[in-house]
């Protein structure tokens, strides 16, 4: 069950609260897109690529800074929402990498991510 959509402070902003079973999940969704495809990729100077695989992945954009900031603001909203410190939560990752020039998605779920 979703909880709250863009729940935001001046510090950060959590994209999805969701609640599954007796977890809450805190997500954050991060989308790349391209206009190629895989075999377009070998046209893409290597200094672009963020892997060895071809292509920018979405969860590079998940910087420590990031994490820090998102950190601060699930506190916040476990504070504001008088969450127990027994009740459980997580921080999870979803990636979504759309390649405009065939239409297609590719989305991975991250879970459980360590926020430091």
């Amino acid at each position: 069950m979703i909880l709250a959509r863009n729940y935001w402070k001046k510090w950060g902003e959590i994209d999805i609260v969701a609640e599954k079973g007796e977890i809450t999940h805190f997500v954050e969704v991060k989308t790349v897109s391209r206009e190629n495809s895989e075999s377009d990729m070998g046209k893409v100077p290597r200094e672009n690529l963020a892997d060895n695989s071809g292509s920018y992945r979405a969860e590079d954009n998940v910087h420590p800074w990031k994490l820090k900031r998102l950190s601060r603001t699930i506190q916040s909203y476990l504070l504001e929402k008088n969450f127990s410190d027994y009740q459980k939560w997580q921080f999870d990752v979803i990636t979504v990498q759309v390649n405009l020039g065939d239409k297609r998605a590719k989305i991975k779920h991250l879970e459980d991510i360590i926020l430091s």
